[in-house]
Formats: C-alpha cells, structure tokens, sequence
C-alpha cells in the first residue's frame, strides 16, 4: 500500500478542494492511505494588510513548498492562481486536473448588476486586476480594499458599507455555495480571470516517479497546455501582485485562443493581446513580446519599482 502525504493550507476551502482532489485519486487508486498536513503560510497569518504590500501571492504557498522539500509532505495542493510562475529548484507541477469555472463572480446588495450600480457605489476587492477592470468600464464606481474568507467577505458587503464584492467562482462553487448568493458571472470578455484561476496545482518533488505516475491518473492535458501558456505569459512579463495582470486560455477547435490584459491600477491604460495558436510552447512568448512593444512593459517596470520601496 503506498502512503501519499498532502500538504494544504487550513482554510475551508482549502481543505475542501484538497479532499475534492485526494477523492479523484483514490477512486483511482482505492488502496491509496492519503494523511493531510494543514500548513499555516504567511499569506493566512497577515490578515490586516494587502497582499501586494507584503510580498504578493507566493505568501500562500512558501512554507508548504518547504514542506515538499524537507520531505515532511509528498504533494501540495494550491490554488493555481497563488502559485508563482517560477517554482523552487527541485519541484514539479506534477499534475493539473479538471478546471473549475474560472470566472469571478460579482455579488451585490439586492442583486443589482455590475452595468447599473450607480455612480459613487462601493466595489469591495482585494485584487488589482479586478479593481482596475472595474474602473476602465465603469470610472464612476469606488474600489474598496477588502480580504477575508468566503464568509467574511459575504458578511461585510451585509453589514459594512460595500455596495458589491467579487468573488472568484470556482472557491464559491467548490465550498457548493447557492448559485442564488451570485448577482452575475462576469464572462471573460467583460472580467479577464487571473492567470490560473479555477485550476489546482498539484506540486511534488520532481524526482519522485511513484507520486507523478500516481498524479497522471488524473492529470488533464487539455487544462495543463492551457495554464503554461497564461502562466508562461505571466512569467515572461514579469508579473506580480503589484501588476495588474490577466490571462485566460482555452481550446477551440484544436487551438488554444489566449487573451491577455495588463493595466494601470486606476485602469485608465490598458493593454491586451488576443492570439490562437497550436503552438503552445511559444504562444505566452508571443503574446509578452506583443505587450511589450507595445509599451504595456512600462507599467509593469514603474510598479515593480515602486513596490519595491514600499
């Protein structure tokens, strides 16, 4: 009997989309013994300060890919949006499965839509690609800062003085929240997604061959050729949590159609490339290189700098 070790931080819901992925490996294998280790990172314990002040995303996942490393864990489980596109010497994404919808979902006081909120209404996000999306198509919309779980962002836009928040779908539908509790899915074409958003990635050590031929059971080729080409893309601009960035890919018709998007906070400048391709392995390549002639880079360098004197 192989004994598998999963390292996963102590939210719901990510103990909940954990225990989602470990059920889709033992129906697979049913003599698999599955132990969870919950890990407490940085990100979970700085509650009071947003995430692009304090290091970004990657706060999410650095103890626990320490975990792997130390060998006290055998695979991660992360939400792919929180892991950095640069992973530690030694470490795999050894399996992407099924994605869920990656859409963000916009949730408002009486069920008002995005398109009619009235001027001076309150966005509650903690994202600056949501917050600068907003702001591009509807200037006469405010961008509160706002962080907390499910529930404690479903309880301030109740009691605090938010008019509307965003949510990312698939947390809402992975915790089996009442589609009810959703205003309206934002498309795409109206909301980019973060750049893995809906997906999990499945980390491990990048020279155990029992866990990655465990992890290709469930692995999804489609989903994973599709992720590397946003997280290439992300890669290559050297995107952070102090950029707003998006980039969202899917199959059509034996393509991979990628969009990407990057904007000024305030989202008075925005930049976006839209290609097809069945070349993977060089579309994120295409797509920075389009960015940055066309002068998208220049927000991306101001951020970074200014980011790294705050």
């Amino acid at each position: 009997m192989v004994k598998i070790v999963v390292g996963t931080r102590r939210s719901q819901l990510a103990l909940t989309q954990s225990k989602q992925f470990t059920d889709s490996l033992q129906a697979k294998f049913p003599e698999l013994e599955i132990e969870f280790k919950e890990i407490v990172t940085q990100g979970d314990k700085i509650v009071d300060v947003q995430l692009s002040k304090v290091g970004g995303k990657g706060l999410f996942v650095k103890e626990i890919e320490q975990a792997l490393l130390n060998k006290e864990i055998d695979i991660a489980i992360h939400s792919l949006k929180d892991v950095p596109s640069v992973l530690p010497e030694g470490l795999i994404l050894g399996c992407i499965p099924d994605r869920e919808d990656p859409r963000d979902a916009f949730i408002s006081k009486n069920h008002t839509k995005l398109k009619d909120l009235p001027a001076g209404s309150v966005v509650g996000t903690s994202s600056l690609r949501r917050g600068a999306q907003i702001l591009n198509q509807y200037p006469h919309l405010k961008i509160e800062w706002i962080r907390g779980n499910i529930d404690t962002r479903l309880n301030k836009l109740k009691n605090d003085a938010y008019d509307a928040i965003i949510l990312a779908a698939a947390g809402l539908k992975r915790m089996g929240w009442n589609a009810d509790t959703v205003t309206e899915y934002l498309e795409p074409e109206v909301m980019l997604p973060a750049i893995g958003q809906g997906a999990l990635g499945i980390e491990c050590r990048a020279d155990d061959e029992v866990v990655l031929n465990i992890l290709k059971a469930v692995h999804n080729d489609d989903v994973a050729r599709c992720t590397q080409v946003e997280r290439d893309f992300l890669r290559l601009m050297d995107g952070s949590c102090q950029v707003p960035i998006a980039g969202h890919a899917v199959v059509e018709n034996d393509e991979i159609h990628f969009r990407g998007l990057i904007m000024s906070p305030d989202g008075r400048q925005r930049f976006a490339s839209d290609i097809r391709s069945n070349d993977t392995a060089s579309m994120g390549e295409e797509a920075a290189a389009e960015m940055k002639e066309n002068g998208a880079y220049a927000i991306i360098e101001a951020l970074n700098i200014e980011g790294s004197r705050s």
